[in-house]
């Protein structure tokens, strides 16, 4: 009888073993990380349409036990736009998605991920008049208290960009 009790007690333990191996936390994946540079709150300037500078702030915390990357972003006086965005590394399909919506009405959906120290999140869409178009955002010039946010758009593919809005993030001290 004791012998039998030892075997279900080795065999649970095994299994346990075996699960908690397979079972890992997806959101502990070394990708995960590679937005951390942009947590934090942020000082934004741009420049309008006329040339002037304008300005604007951003926010990006870890939510839902540090799986999500939460973005809260202000236009604030000289840009009426209000957004949020939940971005996250999907560990099965090996990239970052990210969901936009906003103030005026969108709900922009992108994939991508870090390269050559680039943060590059694309999507396509089919704009009003029915042609097939790309949009992309690129984050680059990483550094501890700033970096560099380009939103570029593409008609042909993606063989050619054109800058439609860059920012300057200057983190808040």
């Amino acid at each position: 009888m004791a012998n039998i009790i030892y075997a279900i007690i080795a065999i649970t333990l095994f299994a346990s073993a075996i699960v908690a191996q397979t079972s890992k936390n997806p959101c502990e994946a070394e990708q995960v990380q590679q937005f951390d540079f942009w947590l934090g709150t942020w000082d934004l300037e741009w420049k309008g349409p006329n040339g002037e500078a304008q300005k604007g702030t951003n926010e990006i915390t870890r939510v839902l036990d540090g799986c999500v990357v939460r973005e809260s972003f202000d236009g604030g006086k000289d840009l009426p736009l209000k957004g949020q965005s939940y971005s996250m590394f999907d560990t099965n399909a090996g990239v970052w998605k990210q969901t936009w919506v906003d103030n005026q009405g969108s709900y922009l959906d992108f994939k991508g991920g870090m390269e050559d120290g680039k943060m590059t999140l694309s999507r396509e869409f089919t704009n009003r008049q029915g042609k097939q178009m790309m949009q992309r955002m690129v984050f680059f010039n990483i550094k501890k208290d700033s970096l560099d946010w380009n939103w570029e758009n593409s008609a042909d593919g993606g063989k050619s960009w054109n800058l439609a809005w860059h920012i300057t993030y200057t983190r808040r001290k």
